[in-house]
């Protein structure tokens, strides 16, 4: 009965019936069959109840609306327009630029937003008509930014990993960590890509022309050297701050740093822009006294604020020797593009660590960390003067359609599992897939193929409330680790946004792309329209690149298991200390009962 059931349900999927009713319907009707044949107990329906209130009140998918809210906020906020022009501005001219601010961008709004469709639908109405216009192949250009909007897959605090946890019966947080590598590399495999074409086909991505470089020094310079030197300054002064504090895992150690790193070049720039060598004395003051405070702070041992003064401190000095040198050489060592991708780049890198640096360190669980990401976007978007009534209504109403999206799905896979279960389908499936030839791998393989193909048909969430709960018990049969499982199927999922013809990405992109000639408000210039055929052809050597890293994660599982490094480890010698005023230490023999 089981595999009829699998196949009835891949029928009503294919036929078009909406996803939660299709499980559910499934569900019900096959448990009514099961009963008539006597395969299936009449009992088991009472736990249905229990089973949608236990969805109800899982605190783990709450996560879920804080992270879309949050997202959707940073979206309407502007930070996306102000990143993906300061970041082009930055790379200039050189081949490909606009491509690698994109993939840069594209991880950013990724580790603050979470949300696929507001990435995509953001860089394709701001970035695609600039790419556009200064002659990039409409291919690769739809690609690109297709491709980068889908990094909010894999790069925390993604949705689909918050599922995939709660699926998989493992800790949000570890699977953030475990993802945040594989996420990187990612990214820095479509700047590889991009390198490539660059290289071959120059004209399908030039650089901007020198008329189009803003935030120049008066002498016309760009001054891209002085923000070299402040991020290398930065990254030693950060490297040097974590050397004294006690956390040494990748993932946390990463985040912590890069959140010490940014604030040492916000207080860089921000004395340098209201003080600097206009007013060289009082900047010199201000420097003084940051250096005294933490020298005070430090006397008394190194602790959090200790920490804080040390960057504060070294930002504060940094300044004071810019100012200085300009005041007395003319040189400049804070040029206007530093300080304005300074600007620019701290807030959401600031939210990163509000998000995943608290969750990281294990000071807030996904769910309050998500809560902090909605209020903090929401004071983003004040900062801006952009936050009203109007953008919280919306992001509200996004917000409350797409947690509803998910909970319908996740009790219509309830009512699916129970019956499937109870005809003891998961058991049937287990012995499927441990049976398959060549063990672990043999499985990985298998079941990444499995994904890959079913990714054309369904989306991520609708693959992590079906097959999921099918193919855990399996892996952890195995001995599999399910947050390395976990990570190699997100990765795999993400092909479900990008593969044709139903890939969500390709969708959203289509929906903001031109489809019709239309005048350039720049140059002037009647600008070609870009055909769906063009974006579907544009995401194929995407998809390839996926599935290499798909591969790569199962080749080099240390990449994900790191994440085991940071968890709590229990010294026995202490815990035995602990108990030896309780009573016999734990090596002695139990003490003979006497009954008498």
């Amino acid at each position: 009965m089981a595999p009829i059931m699998f196949a009835t349900l891949v029928v009503l999927l294919l036929l078009g019936y909406p996803v939660a009713f299709a499980l559910a319907a499934n569900g019900l009707i096959f448990g009514l069959i099961g009963i008539e044949l006597g395969l299936f107990r009449p009992d088991l329906f009472q736990a249905l109840p229990e089973r949608v209130y236990g969805t109800m009140n899982n605190d783990v998918l709450l996560a879920v609306p804080f992270f879309t809210f949050m997202g959707l906020v940073l979206e309407r906020s502007g930070m996306a327009e102000d990143l993906l022009d300061t970041i082009g501005q930055l790379f200039g001219t050189i081949r490909g630029g606009l491509a690698y601010a994109v993939i840069f961008v594209g991880a950013l709004l990724a580790a603050t937003t979470g949300v696929v469709a507001a990435s995509v639908i953001s860089m394709g109405l701001i970035s695609l008509p600039i790419m556009l216009r200064y002659g990039y192949d409409r291919r690769l250009a739809s690609g690109i930014i297709a491709a980068s909007g889908t990094l909010a897959q894999i790069i925390p605090p993604s949705l689909v990993l918050i599922v995939m946890a709660d699926q998989l019966g493992r800790s949000v947080g570890d699977m953030y960590e475990g993802a945040f590598l594989p996420g990187l590399l990612l990214s820095g495999l479509y700047a590889v890509y991009v390198f490539l074409v660059s290289m071959i086909w120059p004209k399908a991505a030039p650089g901007l022309p020198l008329e189009a470089i803003g935030y120049r020094e008066p002498s016309g310079a760009r001054g891209i050297w002085n923000l070299g030197v402040l991020a290398v300054f930065s990254g030693a002064v950060a490297y040097g701050v974590m050397a004294q504090t006690d956390v040494k895992a990748g993932a946390d150690f990463v985040v912590l740093m890069m959140s010490v790193g940014v604030t040492v070049a916000f207080m860089t720039a921000v004395f340098n822009r209201f003080l600097g060598s206009r007013h060289l004395v009082a900047n010199l003051a201000v420097t003084a006294v940051m250096v005294a405070a933490y020298l005070g702070l430090k006397s008394g041992g190194y602790g959090t604020l200790s920490l804080l003064a040390e960057a504060l401190a070294a930002g504060a000095l940094y300044a004071a020797v810019a100012a200085v040198l300009e005041r007395t050489t003319g040189l400049r060592l804070i040029s206007n593009m530093a300080e304005q991708v300074t600007f620019v780049m701290v807030p959401p890198l600031a939210l990163i660590f509000l998000v995943l640096g608290t969750i990281f360190i294990g000071l807030a669980t996904p769910t309050e960390g998500g809560a902090m990401g909605a209020v903090g976007a929401m004071l983003l978007a004040a900062t801006k003067k952009r936050l009203s009534m109007d953008l919280i209504r919306q992001a509200t109403y996004s917000t409350a359609k797409l947690a509803s999206f998910v909970l319908f799905i996740l009790i219509g896979a309830r009512v699916f599992s129970l019956t499937f279960y109870g005809v003891n389908g998961h058991v049937w499936v287990e012995e499927l897939m441990v049976s398959l030839p060549g063990g672990q791998m043999g499985f990985l393989i298998a079941v990444s193929v499995m994904v890959f193909l079913l990714a054309f048909f369904l989306d991520f969430f609708e693959l992590a409330f079906i097959i999921i709960p099918l193919l855990a018990p399996a892996a952890d049969r195995l001995g599999i680790d399910l947050v390395w499982f976990g990570v190699i199927l997100a990765v795999n999922m993400q092909t479900s946004f990008m593969h044709p013809p139903f890939g969500f990405s390709l969708f959203f992109l289509r929906s903001v792309a031109p489809k019709d000639p239309y005048v350039d408000r720049v140059t002037g210039k009647t600008m070609e329209p870009v055909q769906t055929s063009q974006i579907y052809w544009g995401a194929v050597p995407f998809v390839v690149i996926q599935l290499v890293m798909v591969a790569l994660v199962i080749a080099f599982p240390q990449m994900v298991m790191h994440y085991k490094s940071s968890a709590v480890k229990m010294d026995q010698k202490q815990i035995e200390e602990q108990f030896k005023g309780l009573g016999n230490d734990l090596d002695d023999a139990p003490m003979p009962l006497d009954f008498k």
